[in-house]
């Protein structure tokens, strides 16, 4: 939408800002003219760039200068009308610039219009430049006749693109230099349309980008004909016969300075960008609704993306990113949105390194806690123009409310929450860390400002990769949030080896769970150590059997190789399986089930993991 303000400096009369107005909107001259039109609003079907048009008239005879400045600080563009005829107008222009339109107003563009082109045969196009050279704020100067209708259209076109193609943000006239803000958002963009990162836009993903961005591939001979005029302006703008990220904002800068700000400004929009140079709000964030008791977890075509974004990164194809390649990925951020915490998170390599199992587990986390963030992330890496989507919206399946999954007695969820509940010293963090393979000889090297409430892998429950999310929620008895208690499974942990350890356990339960449709197990930590009698009134396995829970589950992280994950197995399947009796997960032949089931597609689902590397 573009609010149009011809304005004329009170000392300045009869330059026929009025007349111009009526001739655009009439096609002819008036006969009698008024000294000022009325409103108008164009209708978006009848301009060139398909945009509404409001036009504001101005007239110093019937308003006062309080009232042009309040037009002028509602207006998009200030087309500022002159008499070329008329050399004392022509003089004004630059007052009427610097007392009134450029006063607190700012990076509002302006048109220098000047009328009467049929009553002179010369130009005042040579008077005007200096002024225009003076003031960035001037987009451009048009010279027309209201009376023969000379470039009527010209100027309302160039007035629209003003607005809609502004040249300050982009362009610095006294440098003659696109801005930093815009070679910053341009250098994103080369780099999410280098598909392959390998710093060139060869002619598959030169196609690409122009069909997202102006729906039409470029034919072969047009394409060597934009990368011959970059090697005749630029020595290092093309490279192995494609386009190098200074080909590529040498290009923007020619289309820039010939007046082709249109082409630059679609490209921006087209990914995300705003009249600011900033990421639009609506861009990051679509709309994504989410019911009460209903989660959020990718699909599989944002599993699909993520992962040829890992492969675009892996350069040296070892199945973990380093962390020179994990900031190369984030370089398209404005920040670093991974701290040393997720390291410890997920699971790594020997060196520490985030695996392809990892980062696609700490994206699944980010998508079920902090959904919004993940769309604000997979909106930097371009997902919506890459995987081709409406928005990173699509990206994301909202589970069913928990309430049906229970009634159908069948889950289709992909993501199980398990917040684990202990004293001081019970063991979770190692519980934690166990889970991504880390024995207690490792987790010793962690450092505490690195440490994590959170761990997030896969298990197989029969034949069904899942993934379980494992949260260790700070033991503060007197007060659990709702966040605390909003889970698939609880697990109470607590150390045998320390006597007033499994009381807090027991009251947990008791006080928050024990009515509750959430299942629970208990973990009898530390098992390696001598059990000690737990000070309590009764003991963990008679707790366990008044309340119809499982018997407490032996766990120990103190082993030489990695942990056992069949503990973790168990969780799941408890998750899955919220309907089951207590009978029933009590019994052996349902835990050999799971367990069987889940060693046999571990095998199975690693084999066919490393046969689907081999290309990599």
């Amino acid at each position: 939408y573009a609010k149009l303000l011809f304005c004329l400096h009170p000392s300045i009369a009869k330059v026929g800002k009025t007349s111009l107005i009526m001739s655009l909107v009439s096609e002819e001259f008036p006969d009698v003219v008024p000294y000022r039109a009325e409103e108008i609003t164009i209708p978006a079907d009848v301009t060139p760039e398909r945009v509404p048009t409001h036009i504001v008239d101005y007239s110093e005879a019937e308003q006062t200068d309080e009232q042009l400045f309040q037009e002028i600080s509602k207006a998009n563009v200030i087309c500022i009308v002159y008499s070329v005829n008329n050399k004392k107008s022509i003089e004004k222009v630059s007052y009427l610039l610097l007392m009134q339109c450029c006063g607190g107003v700012s990076r509002v563009p302006l048109i220098l219009v000047g009328n009467k082109s049929d009553l002179v045969e010369h130009s005042s196009m040579e008077t005007i430049l200096p002024i225009m050279n003076q003031y960035s704020e001037i987009e451009t100067c048009v010279e027309c006749s209201a009376k023969n209708l000379k470039n009527i259209s010209e100027l309302f076109y160039y007035a629209q693109k003003a607005v809609l193609h502004p040249t300050g943000p982009l362009y610095c006239p006294e440098k003659k230099d696109v801005r930093p803000l815009c070679v910053k958002a341009l250098t994103r963009i080369f780099k999410v349309s280098d598909l392959d990162n390998d710093g060139i836009l060869n002619d598959n993903e030169l196609n690409f980008f122009q069909r997202t961005c102006f729906n039409t591939p470029l034919e072969p001979q047009a394409l060597e004909d934009v990368k011959n005029v970059v090697r005749k302006n630029l020595s290092d703008g093309v490279c192995d016969n494609g386009l190098t990220l200074k080909g590529f904002l040498f290009l923007h800068t020619l289309f820039i300075q010939r007046g082709r700000h249109e082409t630059t400004w679609t490209v921006l929009r087209r990914f995300g960008y705003d009249d600011d140079l900033e990421l639009n709000q609506d861009y990051l964030f679509p709309p994504l609704k989410i019911p009460p008791d209903c989660t959020t977890e990718l699909n599989h075509n944002a599993y699909l993306f993520l992962q040829s974004v890992f492969d675009k990164h892996d350069k040296d194809r070892d199945c973990a990113l380093s962390p020179e390649e994990l900031r190369d990925l984030f370089d398209v951020f404005p920040y670093m949105p991974w701290g040393p915490d997720v390291n410890n998170t997920v699971c790594t390599n020997d060196q520490g390194w985030i695996t392809y199992q990892g980062y696609l587990s700490q994206w699944t986390l980010t998508t079920y806690l902090d959904v919004q963030r993940c769309l604000e992330y997979l909106g930097y890496l371009g997902y919506s123009i890459i995987a081709e989507q409406e928005s990173q919206a699509s990206g994301i399946t909202v589970t069913r409310d928990k309430k049906i999954d229970l009634q159908k007695k069948q889950t289709q969820r992909s993501v199980f929450r398990c917040n684990v509940f202990g004293d001081i010293g019970s063991g979770k963090s190692g519980f934690l860390q166990s889970f991504l393979g880390r024995n207690l000889t490792l987790q010793k090297t962690i450092r505490e400002e690195h440490r994590s409430y959170y761990a997030i892998s896969t298990t197989y429950v029969y034949g069904q990769e899942k993934y379980l999310l494992l949260h260790e929620v700070f033991p503060d008895f007197d007060y659990l949030s709702d966040a605390d208690m909003a889970c698939d499974i609880v697990c109470l942990l607590y150390d045998v080896s320390n006597p007033y350890s499994f009381e807090y356990c027991a009251k947990v339960f008791k006080q928050y769970f024990m009515d509750s449709k959430t299942p629970c197990m208990m973990i009898a930590a530390k098992s390696d150590l001598p059990e000690i009698k737990q000070m309590y009134g009764c003991s963990p396995l008679e707790f366990c059997r008044r309340h119809r829970m499982p018997p407490p589950q032996s766990f120990t992280c103190n082993t030489a190789a990695a942990p056992s994950r069949d503990i973790y197995t168990k969780l799941t399947t408890m998750a899955m399986y919220p309907h089951v009796s207590q009978a029933e997960l009590t019994s052996s032949t349902f835990w050999l089930r799971a367990s069987v089931g889940a060693t046999v597609f571990a095998v199975l689902g690693f084999t066919m993991y490393r046969v689907l590397l081999k290309p990599r």
